[in-house]
């Protein structure tokens, strides 16, 4: 009974799903960056397309849980279940998406306690981390646990006011968490949060962002975290200013951007690492790749989006990475995803050339509803999503199991022995908290088309576009 009531308020709440995720921020300096003033002529602002776009952050209109201090030997609430994590999203109309949930076949788990991370990680030595997109969800979650550890955490969002109440945030759950007064003051004097601005959706920002970076030691782990999707039900092309697709400008060329301007001397070159907070919806073929019967997989095909875009004198725009017609919000967010992990891969392969000991790595945190999954669409329809895939179904992940899988990326030293990899657990994997990082989340084989542009060509094809999309 109660999973009918589930299903008809899903058909009766919403049309279509969409895919959330994180979104970044900092403050203006003077720039000599050609992208300070440079914008691309009759491109609405992000204004423009506010209903759909204006909350690029993790967001989410219910409660979020309040962040608490980590503790490395307890489990989540959230058990795990043998069904896909992202069925529900990749479904297109919301009853074939519950029904997917319900009817799906089971993928085998390893239903065996994993062995705590914390013995990995070495907070011996205190390192010097940048998030972006850690204003609020697993971006949010990471960084208290980091600055917990006696890290130093940069927390870089779309804009300053939204850093410095992430710091604010931060400080608040760790004094309410602490045992007395005397112990909290102790706690917050000694915490290292840096809230600064850098939007992701403009060039100029990052500069500025960089800019202000300049002097300052260099950072030990750099987590592109931040990330946003549109509603699916999108029909305009949003751009960012310098007039990419929204989605894929800031998910893969913001980020993109960012890096070339870090590597020369903001990363340590000795024992580095990035992280890279990419998806299941890379794959077409994986459970949580599956797309809507209303769009398309992913796909870069053969860049022709960008090719046209980069032939073009002065506007650099583009619609769809591979050219396609008609927009398509959906597949704009899963190609995202799918530039993240070429990325990363590609990214490994140049730095491994160069001689540098920096690894990169990505990961997928999986299904997340209370972060901003479904923060576009019909609020009943949220909250009765939630409670399935979270609380009765078992296959969502909370926000502290994400935080947790960022800070295992972030500060394993597992993790860092090598690169160009891509971390996945299990749906309802939060059930072992703490103790599933380095056994139910592990390494896992990146779609075909992925792992195929590393000989055919397109992965360094890639690269180059993406350059001369951002002007380097």
């Amino acid at each position: 009974m109660i999973l009918t009531l589930l299903f008809a308020a899903l058909c009766c709440c919403i049309p279509s799903l969409t895919l959330g995720f994180v979104f970044p921020n900092q403050q203006v300096v003077p720039t000599t960056s050609p992208w300070a003033a440079a914008t691309v002529s009759q491109v609405q602002p992000l204004s423009a397309s506010k209903k759909n776009i204006d909350d690029n952050d993790e967001s989410y209109s219910s409660p979020q849980p309040s962040l608490r201090q980590p503790s490395y030997s307890s489990s989540s609430s959230a058990a795990a279940a043998a069904i896909s994590r992202r069925s529900a999203l990749e479904q297109g109309a919301a009853g074939v998406a519950l029904s997917s949930l319900l009817l799906s076949t089971p993928l085998v788990m390893n239903q065996q306690p994993a062995n705590a991370a914390g013995e990995d990680f070495d907070d011996g030595t205190k390192k010097r981390i940048l998030i972006t997109g850690s204003n609020s969800g697993i971006g949010l979650d990471a960084a208290q646990r980091m600055v917990l550890r006696g890290h130093e955490v940069v927390l870089a969002c779309r804009t300053l006011d939204k850093a410095k109440a992430a710091a604010d945030k931060i400080k608040t759950n760790i004094a309410n968490d602490s045992e007395d007064a005397v112990n909290a003051n102790k706690l917050l004097k000694s915490l290292k949060l840096t809230p600064m601005e850098c939007d992701l959706a403009d060039l100029a920002s990052i500069d500025t962002f960089v800019g202000n970076l300049k002097g300052q030691p260099s950072f030990d782990a750099v987590c592109y975290n931040a990330g946003l999707s549109r509603n699916t039900e999108a029909k305009d092309v949003a751009r960012t200013k310098q007039g990419f697709e929204l989605t894929v400008g800031t998910n893969h060329l913001g980020h993109f951007y960012l890096n070339h301007l870090l590597l020369p001397t903001l990363i340590n070159k000795d024992s580095g690492r990035i992280v890279v907070t990419a998806s299941s919806v890379h794959d077409p073929d994986s459970p949580g790749g599956a797309a809507p019967p209303s769009s398309s997989p992913a796909t870069l095909g053969e860049l022709q989006g960008w090719e046209a875009a980069v032939a073009k004198n002065g506007s650099k725009e583009f619609d769809m990475v591979d050219g396609g017609e008609p927009y398509d919000p959906y597949k704009a967010y899963e190609d995202s995803k799918v530039c993240n992990v070429i990325f990363t891969r590609e990214l490994q392969r140049r730095l491994d050339a160069s001689g540098s000991n920096i690894k990169v790595n990505s990961f997928t945190p999986g299904l997340i509803v209370g972060t901003g999954l479904f923060r576009d669409q019909n609020p009943v329809f949220t909250k009765v999503f939630d409670i399935a895939a979270t609380n009765l179904l078992k296959v969502g992940e909370t926000p502290h199991y994400g935080g947790g899988a960022l800070e295992y990326m972030a500060l394993s030293s597992n993790v860092g022995e090598k690169g160009g990899l891509y971390y996945y657990s299990a749906p309802g994997s939060s059930k072992f908290g703490d103790d599933a990082y380095g056994k139910q989340f592990n390494v896992r084989e990146v779609s075909k088309e992925a792992k195929a542009s590393d000989d055919n060509g397109k992965a360094k094809r890639f690269w180059e576009l993406s350059e001369k999309l951002v002007g380097i």
